[in-house]
């Protein structure tokens, strides 16, 4: 080999390493829960790449993953917070998605009682009267009963 190649696979070793260290966190992100490996992956193949571009010193690519490291944990954890906001009012009750949503009535509403089917759920609505078939729109919920409307 010419001493140009071979020096340059020498300067190549340890970006190759940073590169191969941040694959291999990448990969162990799939492995353990949370969202945490991938943001040093990140880091460590940055510092790979700088270290192939830049004649680093081993303390100066060290230097340079810490503060990637850092940088792009924070800027994950903001981007978390901004994300994450006030936890859903209707978080685990599907029966809140039925609000706005229209049917056609199964069993008619008579004196202000009647039923309704919703996918695989049959519903006891209150609301005006109105024949079986008519089409209504719910407009709230009051325990397990359905307010409705005409539509």
């Amino acid at each position: 080999m010419p001493a140009s190649v071979a020096d340059a696979v020498a300067a190549l070793g340890p970006a190759w390493s940073w590169v191969i260290a941040g694959l291999a966190l990448a990969g162990a992100e799939i492995l353990l829960p949370g969202v945490f490996l991938i943001w040093l992956g990140l880091a460590a193949v940055a510092t790979g790449v700088a270290a192939a571009a830049l004649p680093l010193p081993w303390q100066g690519q060290t230097l340079l993953f810490a503060v990637l490291a850092v940088g792009l944990v924070a800027v994950a954890a903001r981007l978390q917070r901004r994300g994450a906001g006030p936890p859903a009012p209707a978080l685990n009750r599907a029966d809140r998605g039925l609000i706005g949503r229209a049917g056609m009535l199964d069993d008619p509403i008579v004196q202000g009682a009647g039923r309704i089917r919703f996918d695989d759920t049959l519903w006891r609505v209150e609301g005006p009267d109105l024949p079986a078939g008519a089409r209504v729109r719910v407009t709230a919920i009051r325990g397990t009963i359905l307010q409705v409307e005409a539509a």
